[in-house]
């Protein structure tokens, strides 16, 4: 299980070899889930556009998992691209990641929090985190459109 004593967050820019190479086992994942055409993710230089921030998870000196912020406006941002390594699934790591994030838009003053997943039995453990953490179904947001291999969530970032 996880030792949040030896869990550190860094800001990251995506330079390392060890952190895109988790991007890149994050998109596989999500193609090997979803039909052509239905996957969101973020690749690498997607996650360094303006307005996401990203960060890697730290087991010690181990690259445990990523997560990224997209600022949709001044009170809403939607999680992107978060994924744990293989290495680390469950064992917390997933529920530390979100918890960050919502503490980093809490610190930024998102009010909201957005995400997208897949529906595919796949995505079960992540919807399930999502729904322990308080996110609850709703429509599409953005430019999301109605499709049947994409779930989409919220939750207020406060309370």
């Amino acid at each position: 299980m996880l030792n949040r004593t030896m869990l550190s967050f860094r800001e990251d820019d995506l330079s390392g070899a060890e952190v895109r190479a988790l991007v890149a086992r994050h998109l596989q994942g999500m193609a090997e889930h979803s039909p052509p055409g239905a996957c969101f993710a973020f690749d690498a230089d997607q996650l360094k556009q303006p307005g996401v921030k990203f960060w890697t998870a730290w087991d010690r000196e181990t690259l445990a998992g990523m997560a990224a912020l997209k600022t949709l406006d001044c009170e809403n941002g939607e999680i992107k691209s978060m994924r744990v390594d293989d290495r680390f699934l469950g064992m917390g790591f997933g529920r530390a990641l979100l918890e960050h994030v919502i503490a980093q838009a809490e610190a930024t003053g998102i009010a909201m929090l957005w995400l997208e997943t897949g529906s595919s039995p796949g995505f079960v453990p992540a919807l399930k985190l999502y729904e322990r953490a308080g996110f609850r179904y709703c429509g599409p947001f953005a430019d999301y459109t109605e499709n049947p291999f994409s779930r989409f969530m919220t939750r207020e970032v406060a309370g």
